[in-house]
């Protein structure tokens, strides 16, 4: 049984609401009146930290620490065959899903291997897309020696 693996284009694919994503990316290019509220001009989430390539290179910096393997071309395109990018992506319909125990997050870990393959330092959320990419990351190092080396569902 796969522990990873989905194709956004079949059946039972469940898309997410929106993530914020775009309102932290229009909160950015927003300049403030004068006189705007104190409360109006907290500073606005980095746009890295909202996006594909932001939780990449954050994941990336996690798991040079652990001595993780990986590159950022080799995650995103990962990422971008297994959930379109999407954080919060739930596979509804392969083997794993069928079992009880589905794919989900960036990277579509299950359960289960997100807990084996947890990196120390990052969420216990799967749906966090840090904790999500350095979870399969792990995985991926252990069984084909680096995400790298990944080309298909695996």
């Amino acid at each position: 049984m796969r522990s990873f693996g989905i194709r956004p284009a079949r059946p039972g694919f469940r898309a997410c609401a929106a993530t914020g994503i775009t309102a932290a990316a229009a909160a950015l290019t927003l300049a403030l009146a004068p006189g705007a509220s104190a409360a109006a001009q907290q500073p606005a989430v980095p746009a890295s930290a909202t996006t594909l390539s932001g939780w990449i290179d954050q994941a990336l910096g996690v798991m040079k620490a652990k001595g993780i393997p990986g590159s950022h071309d080799g995650i995103e395109r990962n990422v971008l065959r297994e959930s379109s990018g999407n954080p919060q992506a739930v596979n509804t319909w392969d083997s794993n899903a069928q079992a009880g125990t589905p794919s989900k997050g960036l990277l579509q870990v299950i359960d289960p291997t997100f807990k084996t393959f947890h990196v120390d330092g990052t969420s216990w959320d799967i749906f966090d897309p840090v904790a999500n990419i350095t979870a399969a990351c792990n995985y991926a190092a252990k069984t084909y020696g680096s995400i790298d080396n990944v080309d298909s569902a695996y």
